[in-house]
């Protein structure tokens, strides 16, 4: 019989327990919350205090930090990074290989293009499914 909880320990010597997502194998922190309806990756990864609502997609190499929110039918490409204690709205689409700072919000449909790095504090508009602009994504809130 396999373990129900995978331990790991941070580069802090802190110790935090996952187990795996029912829909995909992913990752999630034993105070994360992931909606069953989303699909987390086997190697993506999702911190404790996050919450992933439903419909979402969390691809290869993800990594949700602690406290983000994704709010309902989000996609999320691979090797992605959203950083601590960010939302992200309704419907918005974050490519592959982006690095998301803390505290940024992206806007509900906002579309952050692959191999992006948005800085903390950074709010990235929707601007009806357009990429966000250079000044999005330097622009710190």
């Amino acid at each position: 019989m396999s373990k129900v909880f995978e331990e790991i320990e941070s580069s802090a010597g802190d110790i935090a327990k996952y187990r795996r997502h029912s829909n995909g194998r992913g990752f999630v922190a034993s105070t994360a919350k992931v909606d069953p309806t989303t699909f987390l990756d086997p190697t993506a990864y999702v911190e404790p205090g996050a919450t992933v609502a439903g419909r979402c997609w969390v691809g290869a190499g993800s990594w949700i930090d602690r406290d983000a929110v994704l709010a309902p039918g989000v996609f999320v490409g691979a090797n992605v990074h959203v950083g601590a204690g960010t939302v992200v709205g309704v419907g918005a689409q974050i490519e592959s290989h982006c690095r998301i700072g803390e505290n940024v919000t992206v806007e509900p449909g906002a579309r952050i293009d692959r191999d992006s790095t948005i800085v903390a504090g950074s709010v990235v508009g929707s601007r009806k499914g357009a990429t966000p602009t250079k000044r999005d994504m330097t622009r710190a809130a």
